[in-house]
C-alpha cells in the first residue's frame, strides 16, 4: 500500500481510461509508451504462440501493475491482456512513471517486490507442474480463485470471474481436453457445479484434502 502522498501524484500524472470486459487491453510484441494500474476489474495475462495458440499465465486485479516490464527496458509487450470483466485502470507514460520511480524511492521498491513475487509465483507454479498431479494443480486454482474472487453462496463458493476451460487449463498447466474429464468427474461427486464460464465449488473441503500428500 502506497502512502496517500504518492497515490495522489501517481493520480495527477496519470489518465483514467475504461475498457469494457473482452477488451484486449495490451497487445503481445507490441510497442507501447506506458503502464496501467487496475483500479477495478480483473484482467488475464496471455501469451500467444506462433501459431496462434493462447496460454493463460495469470490474473490480476485492483491495486495490480501492468506493463512494467516494458517501461523499464523499452522493449515489447512480453503478454497479452484482457479485460475479464469491465475494467478502470489508471495509463501512465512510461518516462513519467520511471521518473516518478527514480524520485520516490518507496514506489521503486514497490515495484522491486512486485517483480520479485511475481518471479516467485512462477517459479512456484513451474515447480507443481513435475511435483504435482493435475488433479492437485487444478484444486490448488480453484481454492485460490475461490479465496481471491469468490463469493459465498450456500455451502459453496462461487467463483465470480468468467473463466473458460481454456484459462483453466493455462491455470494449471495442462490441456482443455484434461480439464473437462477431471470437472466431469469433480461434477459426479457433487463437488462443484459448472456452466459457461461459471464455476460453484460445492465442496472446498474435499479440494482442500487433493492438496494434502
Amino acid at each position: 500500500m502506497l502512502p496517500p502522498r504518492d497515490r495522489e501524484e501517481l493520480r495527477r500524472i496519470g489518465q483514467i481510461r475504461f475498457f469494457a470486459a473482452g477488451t484486449t487491453i495490451l497487445r503481445q510484441n507490441e510497442c507501447s509508451n506506458y503502464v496501467l494500474i487496475i483500479q477495478t476489474g480483473c484482467v488475464k495475462i496471455v501469451t500467444v504462440t506462433g501459431d496462434g495458440y493462447h496460454t493463460v499465465l495469470a490474473l490480476r486485479n485492483a491495486g495490480d501493475l501492468l506493463g512494467e516490464l516494458a517501461s523499464t527496458d523499452g522493449g515489447p509487450r512480453s503478454a497479452t491482456v484482457c479485460a475479464l470483466t469491465d475494467v478502470q485502470a489508471l495509463a501512465i507514460a512510461a518516462s513519467r512513471f520511471e521518473a516518478f520511480r527514480r524520485h520516490r524511492p518507496v514506489i521503486d521498491q514497490a515495484v522491486q517486490r512486485l517483480l520479485t513475487a511475481r518471479l516467485r509465483e512462477c517459479g512456484r507454479m513451474l515447480a507443481t507442474v513435475g511435483a504435482e498431479s493435475v488433479v492437485q494443480r487444478l484444486a490448488y486454482v480453484l481454492l485460490c480463485l475461490g479465496d481471491r474472487y469468490g463469493r459465498p453462496e450456500g455451502d459453496g463458493v462461487r467463483i465470480r470471474i468468467p473463466l473458460s476451460q481454456d484459462d483453466l487449463a493455462g491455470l494449471a498447466f495442462t490441456s482443455r481436453r484434461t480439464i473437462g474429464r477431471v470437472l466431469a468427474a469433480w461434477r459426479d461427486l457433487g463437488w462443484v457445479v459448472t456452466s459457461r464460464r461459471n464455476l460453484l465449488i460445492l465442496d472446498v473441503a474435499a479440494l482442500k484434502a487433493l492438496r494434502t500428500p
